[in-house]
């Protein structure tokens, strides 16, 4: 069974974080803080790994909380292909494009596993803590 007391110690929330706030600072620079669309597509997904992180957190059950964890899946790949666009379009640097997609693919990651971890059936019936 999980053990989190609360979603911020779950190590891919704190991930998403520090990802959310480079991804804030980054679109809040030049040519990218201008471009309302791809900048704010950007923001709302990488903010969407943490909240579906802390939202299936927030279900109390193993199996809702892993649901929420591939949502946040999702978002994380969202993430990744708005990351190209901004690379392809030169908003970004090779090393910074890395970086980031490096650092998402680490969370993307973490949340299988612990989804996979909340599947198991001898952790179906449990609630998180």
């Amino acid at each position: 069974m999980a053990s989190f007391k609360k979603f911020e110690e779950i190590q891919a929330w704190q991930k998403a974080y520090d990802v959310t706030i480079d991804v804030y600072k980054l679109t809040s620079n030049g040519q990218f803080s201008k471009d309302f669309g791809l900048r704010d597509q950007l923001r709302r997904a990488s903010v969407s790994i943490m909240a579906n992180i802390a939202e299936g957190h927030g279900r109390r059950s193993n199996n809702e909380f892993a649901n929420f964890l591939n949502l946040a899946r999702g978002s994380a790949a969202e993430v990744q292909s708005h990351l190209h666009v901004a690379y392809g379009i030169g908003y970004i640097d090779k090393v910074g494009f890395e970086s980031l997609y490096s650092k998402v693919t680490e969370i993307s990651r973490m949340l299988l596993s612990l989804a996979q971890y909340l599947r198991r059936p001898q952790n179906n019936d449990d609630n998180i803590s």
